[in-house]
């Protein structure tokens, strides 16, 4: 089959801006699965949420959404550690957070996804921004604008995240809890708190990222369910608590979808795209950056 130039060049540009998306969203995934060992399943539907939040701040006030969702993103915050206070006194506590834990997180998204539904309808919701329609030419490449954005978003939110978890007390205490909960009483720090900021801090992200997806594409309330796969797939491909990873594991998976749709077809894609996650791991079990 011939291949053309630019369209594979614009294919890997693509793939690389889709990459940044799913590392703002997979970002939260990293921090309370792979380093709080938290299957929260429900993470795609904070992230429908925070879309709808975006929408309606934009709707009704004309704020940019992502500037919205920044300032949201405390209020976010507050419900991350609420919602892990529930999940820690009614199961983690008593050593039912597999199953029992799991089942909570199912149904917040199932209850999280028919509120949408029954206040918004099942309508695509959409955003108004100076940077959905245009986009700018760099030689052969064509980047628009509503998706360049969000990736640069993307990695100033991780580089953020980055840089808090490696140097901060709060940010290595944060990444020791998973590793050695004793350790860290000795060092006069309570393992639940400093779970509970994690937790929420991982839901904060939501915020952002919902913003970011309704930048990209219009919303409807069951659309999150399309990213669970995904999000638990990049994590696991980079490596459990491994930023760094997250992010390129978004981006090889972001770059495999994008060649793939655009010389075989979109219903490719995520065969194509899972199908590189089971060799990487058969070579790599821990991940790209595992330990």
């Amino acid at each position: 089959m011939y291949v053309s130039a630019d369209l594979l060049i614009n294919a890997l540009a693509a793939g690389l801006l889709l990459g940044g998306f799913y590392a703002a969203v997979t970002v939260g995934v990293s921090i309370s699965f792979g380093i709080l060992d938290i299957v929260n399943i429900a993470h795609p539907g904070f992230i429908i949420l925070g879309s709808y939040i975006a929408y309606i701040v934009n709707t009704r006030l004309g704020i940019d959404p992502i500037i919205a969702a920044v300032v949201l993103a405390p209020a976010f915050y507050a419900l991350g550690a609420l919602v892990y206070q529930v999940y820690y006194a009614s199961f983690e506590r008593y050593g039912q957070e597999s199953l029992r834990g799991l089942a909570f997180f199912f149904g917040l998204l199932f209850v999280t996804e028919v509120t949408l539904i029954l206040v918004f309808g099942v309508d695509y919701r959409y955003v108004d921004a100076p940077y959905i329609g245009p986009s700018i030419q760099i030689g052969l490449i064509d980047l628009p604008l509503r998706m360049l954005v969000p990736c640069l978003v993307a990695l100033a939110l991780i580089g953020a995240l980055q840089l808090f978890l490696s140097r901060s007390f709060l940010g290595r205490a944060i990444m020791a809890v998973a590793q050695d909960q004793l350790a860290l009483q000795l060092m006069a720090a309570s393992p639940t708190r400093i779970k509970r900021i994690a937790f929420a801090l991982s839901i904060a992200t939501t915020a952002i990222a919902g913003a970011l997806l309704i930048v990209i594409q219009p919303v409807e309330p069951s659309i999150g369910r399309e990213y669970i796969g995904r999000v638990f797939a990049i994590c696991v491909l980079g490596g459990l608590g491994s930023l760094p990873g997250t992010l390129i594991g978004a981006f090889l998976l972001g770059i495999v979808e994008s060649v793939t749709s655009t010389f075989y077809g979109p219903s490719w894609a995520p065969a194509v795209a899972f199908g590189f996650l089971l060799i990487t791991l058969a070579v790599r079990p821990a991940g790209l950056f595992g330990r």
